[in-house]
């Protein structure tokens, strides 16, 4: 029987880096990510951020992140980049970690957690559905500056 857990990452290492950038080219092939130890460390140490790693005998398979800020309409709490290895998909492990997000985020309460998700994942958009998230009609644009 595998030993399963989710741990938000609170130190950086050069492993956890490696086994994160893995995850990210699996989230976004045409990327060529390469996610340092100095950035898993800027991350971690940024109070508005925690990252979670989903473990399989002690191995990362999965991970999430979240953002948190205040505006003038109340606490928002953003998901992003959920990934869960493509050797350990189909086992439940994306709903473990959207179900982390949501304890997490319930410790920040009052919010609105969000997402956004693309279209073509049709697994995860019905993962987010059946948590309980509902769609906003509104557009997302980006600007890479």
């Amino acid at each position: 029987m595998s030993s399963i857990n989710i741990t938000r990452i609170t130190s950086a290492d050069s492993a956890t880096a490696a086994a994160i950038s893995l995850l990210l080219k699996q989230l976004s092939p045409s990327q060529n990510f390469v996610f340092t130890e100095h950035e898993l460390a800027e991350l971690i140490s940024n109070p508005a951020s925690a990252i979670f790693a989903l473990y399989v005998d002690n191995q990362i398979v999965g991970m999430i992140t979240l953002g948190s800020y205040l505006s003038p309409t109340g606490r928002k709490v953003w998901i992003e980049d959920v990934v869960v290895d493509s050797s350990a998909r189909g086992k439940g492990y994306g709903d473990m970690l959207v179900n982390q997000a949501i304890a997490y985020a319930n410790t920040l309460s009052p919010c609105t957690l969000m997402l956004t998700s693309n279209p073509s994942r049709i697994a995860a958009n019905e993962l987010y559905r059946t948590r309980g998230f509902e769609p906003k009609h509104t557009n997302v644009y980006k600007m890479q500056l």
